[in-house]
């Protein structure tokens, strides 16, 4: 902090910075131009000690600053309100921005243009004339404006305020003045269609399939089927493989209320050297994709009767806090969705998600100091059929998701090209299914695959 300077020194800097944004009243192109021709002849016709040189020098330099007054002293007060239609769209949608404008000011608006504000990311139409029309010269004239906005990526987008500048007669000078506060605009991520409905018309359409169709109201009876590719061994019924002469595994006939698990791999924790800036395009082109499969696959989930458990790895963002800085897979408490609505939170949690470093080893351990890590993971009685959607993952990141395929039913590892060949590896080897996504168009075909809707399909 410089000298002298006291603690409310940043908050007075921003006071005066949101003053002049407000109060910002500057010379157009014409009056630029006007000043220095006034300045030029003034010079002129002191050398030449002409008088009505020097006359008409002083009133070029007089007019753009006449009018700079002009414009501040008369300025344009208006109450804007804004209403989002509708107000959380999904990449690509569109949200129609509704803009109600009531004229303050004890004069008609003349010469004035409005634009509204986006924050980066988002486009907004340019500066348009302000057709506000005069009651007779009356306070609380009206008027409706509207625009249309696509937004191309997800995320939290702030629109406003509103920008409105008024002009003097002779086009000299201009001040812009901002009116309304900034409104939230909710860009949640691309949802693609999965096939499947949740139930399933044959016997042999795979694990996923079969866990994703048995939805009827029983009891955790056991029973045994014959022995399929990716079954875990330790589940093999050997009384039932005797008594039928082939493998047979069990069976845990799924509860009247479905549990599903997602793992997001929130932390990027194989790149080296991640930081605010610093996550390379590809690594943003890959995180992106993730927070699609993720939207796509939640939403059909939850669309079949499930309740969803998201896991990040890194720190907490679906379910912030203070204390939520550890990560589901470390001990936060993992977000959990359910119908009627949980599709739409988690469209809404998702869309504000970016990529977080993983918590430092002092953060970690002075946040185990503060409150217990909660083991939810590792006691877990149930195995839920899990999705973890990988970009890049470091050793640690594997050490967790091979503790905790014990407790997944199947276990189905959605990676993509960024993530190591020795982390698959070990996945795998723990008995993770790993299948590779190239791309947001390989969707459906990867979800056929994992779940066994293609072959249904064929049977």
């Amino acid at each position: 902090m410089a000298p002298g300077v006291r603690d409310s020194g940043p908050a007075n800097a921003d006071w005066y910075t949101r003053l002049a944004a407000r109060f910002a009243t500057r010379l157009t192109l014409r009056g630029w131009v006007v000043l220095a021709a006034g300045v030029v002849l003034f010079a002129s016709a002191v050398l030449v000690n002409s008088r009505d040189m020097m006359f008409v020098a002083s009133l070029l330099i007089i007019a753009p600053l006449v009018a700079a007054g002009y414009v501040s002293l008369r300025p344009a007060r208006v109450e804007v309100s804004r209403v989002f239609r509708p107000p959380i769209v999904s990449v690509g949608g569109e949200s129609v921005i509704s803009l109600q404008l009531r004229n303050l000011s004890t004069t008609p608006l003349s010469n004035a243009w409005w634009a509204d504000i986006p924050s980066p990311g988002l486009e907004a139409p340019s500066a348009a004339i302000l057709p506000l029309v005069s009651r007779n010269g009356m306070t609380g004239d009206t008027v409706r404006l509207e625009y249309s906005v696509v937004p191309r990526n997800r995320g939290v987008y702030e629109v406003g305020p509103l920008r409105v500048s008024r002009h003097d007669p002779f086009g000299l000078a201009h001040s812009d003045r901002h009116a309304g506060s900034p409104h939230d605009l909710i860009v949640t991520p691309r949802v693609t269609p999965l096939p499947g409905s949740g139930v399933a018309q044959s016997n042999n359409d795979g694990s996923i399939r079969e866990l994703l169709r048995q939805t009827t109201p029983t009891s955790d009876e056991l029973i045994a089927r014959e022995y399929r590719t990716g079954d875990a061994l330790r589940r093999v019924n050997w009384p039932a493989t005797a008594r039928h002469g082939e493998i047979m595994v069990r069976q845990e006939e799924q509860r009247s209320n479905p549990e599903a698990r997602i793992v997001l791999d929130t932390s990027l924790a194989g790149a080296a050297g991640l930081g605010a800036g610093h996550v390379s395009p590809h690594l943003v082109t890959g995180f992106e994709l993730e927070i699609e499969l993720a939207a796509s696959v939640g939403v059909h989930l939850l669309d079949a009767g499930y309740r969803l458990e998201v896991i990040e790895l890194g720190a907490s963002q679906l379910l912030p806090g203070d204390e939520q800085i550890l990560g589901g897979m470390h001990g936060d408490v993992p977000a959990t969705f359910r119908a009627p609505g949980g599709d739409r939170a988690l469209l809404e949690a998702l869309a504000s998600v970016v990529p977080v470093p993983w918590p430092t080893r002092s953060a970690r351990l002075s946040a185990e100091r503060r409150a217990p890590v909660r083991a939810a993971l590792r006691n877990a009685q149930l195995s839920l059929p899990t999705f973890a959607m990988l970009v890049t993952v470091s050793d640690g990141d594997v050490d967790d998701l091979v503790a905790l395929v014990r407790h997944c039913e199947p276990a189905i590892a959605l990676v993509q090209r960024t993530v190591g060949a020795r982390a698959r590896e070990r996945l795998q080897a723990a008995g993770w299914r790993c299948v590779e996504l190239a791309g947001a168009d390989d969707l459906e075909d990867v979800w056929n695959d994992v779940s066994g809707e293609r072959g249904a399909d064929h049977d």
